[in-house]
């Protein structure tokens, strides 16, 4: 090999194992993965839905998302939960699948700033991912390969199993235990082959229409990078934990609750995640939703002694 290709290469393969994967503890909203391109935009959190083929599932925010320079920032919610939380929301619609929700970073970014292509890395030096998670819904953590990639496997993309943890737990998993599914007709994967090209990493919870739950992801990191196994504040979940005895009933375009002793602020949220009406409540009050059109919503009431959400049909 000629001597100066042979430098090169070298030191290219240096600079790749110095950029290391800096685990993330909820903190920032973009995750240091050390395979960073020079667009700077691989790993900051999205969310994904089934919205593609008319589904209707969402994950309804502790608070609103969006800052002056990103409405689809992820900052708001990742300073309240010390993570990313929210309350999943699973409706099917029409859907021939099981419905479904995500969260997500791409490892490396977008191909150029006039390309938004997000390009695939090599994460084999990783040895796997650690991940700190609540969730009271099982999940799956899953490699994303890219749109064309994706779609040559039938979306049957290798995937590791999240089991339901209420107070937090913490997962490490090499690329090798992560596989296909096996239903797919497609193109056929390793763990470690996908790791070779990744391009995204995704915490997903898929399950049947009507399903609802919470989650808190509140580490990520490289395998063995002491990813955290409890969040770092409990108040980081308990904004979406129904309080024993309360309940939501809607009557007559009216909203009341029965189990608050004490004022509450109450939001009532549309599933594009926008707040449609604001109220305070107390005892037997109602709040009226006389002027929200007919839909599926969301109802947070958060006070001293509640924190609770459910979904409500309005006819």
């Amino acid at each position: 090999m000629n001597k100066k290709i042979l430098h090169t290469a070298m030191a290219t393969m240096a600079t790749a194992a110095m950029a290391a994967f800096t685990t993330w503890n909820g903190d920032t909203e973009k995750v240091e993965t050390g395979l960073d391109n020079e667009t700077a935009t691989g790993g900051y959190w999205f969310d994904y839905n089934d919205s593609a083929d008319k589904g209707l599932s969402q994950v309804v925010w502790p608070v609103e998302k969006g800052t002056e320079w990103d409405a689809n920032s992820l900052q708001p919610i990742i300073d309240h939960c010390h993570g990313v939380c929210g309350h999943i929301i699973l409706s099917g619609a029409a859907l021939s699948y099981d419905p479904f929700v995500g969260i997500g970073f791409n490892v490396v970014g977008e191909a150029s700033a006039t390309d938004k292509t997000p390009v695939a890395g090599d994460a084999s030096g990783w040895g796997g991912i650690c991940i700190g998670y609540s969730s009271t819904l099982a999940a799956v953590l899953e490699l994303g390969l890219g749109d064309a990639v994706d779609k040559a496997l039938e979306y049957d993309n290798p995937v590791a199993k999240l089991p339901k943890s209420g107070d937090g737990t913490m997962k490490e998993i090499a690329w090798d235990g992560f596989a296909q599914a096996g239903w797919g007709k497609g193109d056929k994967i390793t763990g470690p082959e996908a790791a070779a090209k990744l391009v995204a990493v995704k915490f997903k919870v898929q399950a049947k229409d009507g399903t609802e739950g919470d989650f808190n992801i509140f580490s990520v990191g490289a395998m063995g990078g002491g990813c955290a196994s409890a969040p770092s504040d409990d108040t980081a979940i308990k904004g979406f934990r129904a309080v024993s005895g309360v309940k939501a009933m809607v009557s007559d375009r009216k909203i009341s609750f029965t189990g608050i002793a004490s004022s509450a602020s109450v939001e009532i949220i549309n599933l594009q995640g926008q707040i449609v009406k604001k109220g305070i409540v107390k005892g037997a009050s109602a709040l009226d939703l006389s002027a929200i059109d007919a839909g599926v919503y969301m109802v947070r009431v958060s006070g001293k002694s509640v924190d609770f959400s459910s979904k409500i049909v309005l006819k």
